[in-house]
């Protein structure tokens, strides 16, 4: 596995039952149990998937007692938002040539 930070947001990114858990962090901290409750796996299975995320500096785990809460950083996903803007732009150029070739082919059958 790559080692520069895209590519680890990445393959943190790729499994659904860690952006499910991202999804569930964006609500505000949680505890391992409260994250494996909507899984069918065990405790050990959800921390190997919060292990994953920490690496990649998604989630921040803190101690607070015996309280061990999971929080949200989205910073990665910043870098993740820049990588992706620039596709953003072929996108919208792609779409506004169809848009245009749309008009045009409207404009032939009014003329027929």
């Amino acid at each position: 596995m790559a080692d520069d930070p895209l590519s680890i947001t990445f393959a943190a990114l790729a499994d659904p039952t860690r952006r499910a858990i991202l999804a569930r962090l964006a609500n505000g901290a949680a505890t391992v149990k409260e994250l494996s409750e909507p899984f069918a796996m065990s405790g050990p299975a959800v921390s190997k998937h919060l292990r994953v995320l920490e690496r990649a500096g998604l989630i921040t785990r803190g101690r607070d007692a015996q309280w061990r809460p999971c929080a949200l950083d989205a910073t990665p996903l910043r870098e993740v938002t820049e990588w992706a803007d620039g596709f953003r732009r072929f996108w919208d150029d792609s779409y506004r040539r169809l848009d245009s070739y749309l008009e045009r082919m409207k404009e032939q059958d009014d003329d027929d």
